[in-house]
């Protein structure tokens, strides 16, 4: 292992000492060239060494500045001191003990603290929750039990997901993906009983209801409908006014069970908990994942207690819900409530408007998309079509420039940070590309 000189405490802005990959870094991919699974998308030779709040440190002593959180993930920022501390004191005293066989108090803490933020209808009786928890360790896994519970419950078989959907790669959740054929190609027979249609619109929802319900999909054989709140992978895509709010209205009808997918979306990134509750919809299921633990593994399924029957040994995990990543997720969501939400709101709002005048300035690249810190911008080429070359150069150009940036749907760049980011940190990436499109 190569020897790294730490800098206790990392600029704020990105620091450039070498060139790009520097030799440590350049080492380090060989290595991982010889050993690795080819299957890995890497967009540019970043190799991390550490990270503090929107900054990363790599192997050479190159500081970037973060827009990425590891693809929405380190919600809190990197290494957050009482997320750090969560993990250090619980990891002291117990670090797995499989809540599948066994009890112990983080994994019951972190349920209850979820249970009673779901956006689910109230109880009558005050002493019960709205939810009932099940732990996970990712957010393909999630989606994974959802389909299981919604086929368990509702005893039906079918499931409608959306084109541009992304819900992992596991065999369920890849048979709900309607994002990208690599993630699907040459892995069939996928799961059964899956029908994809447009995202987005009533449109779409019209053809749901006036031709498949009427044709191939009777509607008393749809388990659930999948869905999410705001498409990830898709390009960040919002849904037209009243979308979600009519999927709704449609499962109410059939008795199909409405299950969102909170993966990248919730978790305070859209400075609501669940993005879902920007439209004031109850759902049946929520996923979740990404941020729920700023880094560590642990997703989740939440769902309205009378949905959760099924029985002991029908469903279960080995380290989903493990103490270490529960405990983390405690420190995460008190947190997020203590302010990170709101700054997502703020500085949200302020990136949506510096991408608007970006726009103004630099035309091919389109108006803003999205709520809070999950927003993007499609590239365009000089006859306003989507440019994925034009955006996957901007991505690589601000890595040689200090700022680390993905991209997601045909053409977008995905503006994802650590919901710590300030308008400082703003307006340092906003000027990286600006003088990127300049030039």
């Amino acid at each position: 292992m190569l020897a790294i000189p730490i800098n206790l405490n990392l600029p704020r802005t990105p620091s450039l000492i070498t060139s790009l990959p520097g030799p440590r870094a350049q080492a380090i991919v060989k290595r991982d060239r010889a050993v690795t699974s080819p299957s890995y998308t890497r967009d540019y030779p970043l190799v991390a060494f550490r990270g503090q709040g929107c900054m990363v440190e790599d192997v050479d002593g190159n500081v970037f500045l973060d827009m990425t959180a590891g693809i929405a993930v380190t919600a809190t920022g990197h290494a957050h001191p009482e997320v750090v501390k969560a993990i250090q004191e619980q990891s002291a005293r117990l670090l797995h003990m499989s809540g599948t066989d066994f009890y112990y108090e983080p994994m019951v803490e972190l349920a209850e603290q979820l249970a009673i933020r779901a956006p689910f209808p109230q109880p009558q009786n005050n002493a019960e929750f709205p939810a009932k928890v099940f732990f996970t360790n990712s957010g393909a896994e999630s989606n994974e039990g959802a389909i299981k519970l919604a086929r368990y419950y509702t005893k039906r078989s079918l499931i409608v997901a959306f084109l541009g959907a992304f819900h992992g790669r596991t065999y369920g959740a890849m048979s709900l993906t309607g994002s990208k054929t690599v993630q699907r190609a040459n892995f069939g027979p996928l799961l059964p009983g899956v029908t994809h249609i447009p995202y987005g619109t009533h449109a779409s929802l019209d053809y749901l209801e006036q031709q498949l319900f009427s044709t191939i999909l009777p509607p008393p054989e749809v388990a659930a409908i999948v869905v999410e709140p705001i498409q990830g992978e898709g390009g960040y895509i919002v849904p037209e006014d009243g979308f979600l709010q009519r999927i709704r209205e449609i499962c109410d009808r059939h008795g199909i069970l409405m299950v969102v997918d909170e993966v990248q979306a919730g978790m305070g990134r859209t400075g609501r908990l669940f993005a879902i509750e920007h439209w004031g919809v109850m759902p049946d299921i929520i996923t979740t994942a990404k941020g729920i633990a700023s880094g560590l593994p642990l997703g989740a399924i939440l769902a309205r207690p009378e949905l959760m029957t099924w029985p002991p040994g029908s469903h279960a995990t080995t380290f989903g819900g493990n103490p270490v990543a529960c405990a983390a997720g405690i420190a995460t969501l008190r947190l997020l409530e203590s302010g990170l939400m709101a700054n997502a709101t703020q500085m949200g709002e302020l990136l949506q408007a510096s991408l608007t005048e970006l726009h103004q300035r630099f035309p091919r690249v389109s108006p803003p998309r999205g709520k809070g810190l999950m927003v993007a911008v499609d590239l365009l080429d000089k006859q306003g079509n989507l440019d994925h070359k034009l955006r996957d150069r901007i991505i690589q150009e601000a890595f040689l420039r200090g700022l680390l940036l993905l991209g997601c749907g045909k053409a977008a760049i995905r503006f994802c940070p650590p919901l710590v980011i300030d308008s400082d940190q703003i307006q340092i990436a906003l000027q990286i590309i600006s003088e990127i499109l300049s030039s």
